[in-house]
């Protein structure tokens, strides 16, 4: 079976195929997505407006959680990817045992610095300018979730390298089973227990502990097509400066959301007009993150079912498949793309969405979310161009064009617009919100140029389709 899912990373049908490797990995993005979402939906529903502000402000942490997480995981997947490519099962194997190394080492060395400086991380989000309450909340959320981090990122380095070698089904499934715990457990210890923010917490802890279960049960009962033996759990040079690498273009990105989400923090609190306001505003912050990761993830999601075939085509040498992966993954990023901006910007769908984060009875909030939403996104059809060339670049092992296509938008253009516009504008907190439209069309243009170039190399090189592939 594990052969046959190799065979046809070679051989078949790229329409076939991308749907294949993509549906569940977008179900495993979306469910991943969603444990925030859950999170939001019930703290803004029955916590308040105050709670919804203070998770919004220990997102940035978690945010920076991931990053690492992504740069140990997606390039140790593209490592694994292009191994496999070549047949090389040895080196897979240890690609494997060094991951969960990494994975241990680094989050267990994050944990207590974020702990024992809670105060300090939390003002850097803006939490010195919000409201009391608020700055408590996340403060008792960040408290609890903090140590189990390390069992939510084992599950999704070991779910990322199940999908890189073409076990799409199995990935998915190990999110699946966190997801539906995080659903039953989020309104029984927020509510049931009267946890508060803190309930959202233990459920997000409980749940992603029994992903990296479910993850790790494929590999100790031999169901993979790459095996974890625990004499490979280790450091090995020849593999961990390209690894690191190969992951430094997601990782970046997502770090990077991580100073956007602080930066958006941080002048919205700058700019109002008092606590209450700087309340309000990042609330209502919390709500667009949360309607961007219902409508990125699957966006995401597409760029992760594209990596395996991206690389493996690459490393076999096969270009013609890699120039018609390219076509394909754009045409399908693009109708998501549109598809984003539909639900946030065309009435009444924004109104809609708000209602699920915001009570009824909040009318000024829910009034200032949907307005947000259809400021910010206006312009989100225009992104797919730079998200599958970062995703074409990553995968065949070109991280320096990765990593200069993945800054572009958020490093390059959005942060200094965030803060520069309000300098301009009368009402700041609108010239805050327009930044990102700005960035979204300024950094479409500038990754034209990058991905043609590429275009042409593949339809001028001589593609060498492997006959065979190798089992052992």
């Amino acid at each position: 079976m594990c052969c046959g899912e190799i065979a046809e990373l070679a051989e078949g049908r790229l329409g076939r195929l991308l749907f294949r490797y993509s549906w569940p990995a977008l179900a495993a993005m979306s469910l991943n997505a969603l444990y925030a979402v859950v999170d939001r939906l019930w703290i803004g529903q029955g916590c308040g407006e105050a709670a919804m502000a203070g998770l919004q402000l220990a997102m940035p942490v978690m945010m920076f959680f991931v990053a690492c997480g992504v740069l140990i995981g997606a390039g140790h997947a593209t490592v694994l990817s292009i191994r496999l490519g070549a047949g090389d099962f040895e080196a897979c194997e240890k690609v494997v045992g060094q991951l969960v190394a990494m994975k241990l080492v680094v989050f267990l060395a994050l944990s207590p610095l974020v702990y024992f400086n809670l105060d300090t991380v939390l003002g850097w989000c803006g939490g010195g300018r919000v409201s009391a309450e608020a700055l408590a909340a996340g403060e008792s959320y960040l408290r609890t979730v903090v140590f189990f981090s390390v069992f939510a990122h084992l599950a999704f380095g070991l779910s990322a390298l199940q999908r890189a070698e073409g076990g799409a089904i199995r990935s998915m499934m190990s999110m699946v089973v966190g997801f539906g715990a995080n659903l039953i457990l989020d309104p029984l210890f927020i509510f049931g227990f009267g946890l508060g923010v803190a309930g959202a917490a233990w459920a997000t802890n409980v749940s992603m502990l029994l992903s990296f279960a479910w993850a790790a049960r494929y590999y100790l009962r031999g169901e993979t097509a790459v095996a974890f033996r625990w004499r490979r759990v280790g450091l090995y040079r020849e593999f961990l400066g390209r690894a690191f690498a190969l992951g430094f273009a997601p990782f970046l990105q997502n770090l990077l959301g991580a100073l956007i989400s602080v930066s958006l923090a941080g002048a919205f609190a700058k700019w109002a007009d008092s606590p209450e306001a700087a309340t309000r505003q990042i609330a209502s912050l919390g709500v667009y993150n949360a309607m961007m990761i219902l409508t990125i993830m699957p966006i995401m999601g597409t760029q992760q079912g594209l990596q395996p075939i991206f690389g493996y085509s690459w490393g076999a040498r096969n270009f013609r498949r890699v120039r018609d992966t390219l076509r394909l993954g754009l045409w399908v990023t693009t109708v998501l793309c549109v598809a984003a901006c539909v639900v946030q910007v065309v009435p009444p769908f924004p109104q809609l969405f708000v209602r699920l984060f915001v009570p009824s009875d909040n009318a000024a909030l829910s009034a200032l979310a949907a307005h947000d939403l259809a400021v910010s996104n206006c312009m989100i059809w225009t992104i797919s161009i730079n998200v599958v060339a970062t995703t074409y670049f990553q995968s065949i092992g070109h991280p320096r064009m990765a990593v200069m296509l993945s800054t572009l938008r958020q490093g390059l253009i959005l942060l200094p617009c965030i803060w520069l516009l309000p300098h301009f504008m009368s009402d700041h907190a609108l010239a805050i919100w327009l930044a990102m439209p700005i960035s979204d069309v300024l950094c479409q243009l500038a990754t034209i140029p990058p991905l043609v170039l590429h275009a042409r190399f593949l339809s001028r090189v001589r593609t060498r389709p492997l006959a065979f592939f190798h089992t052992s």
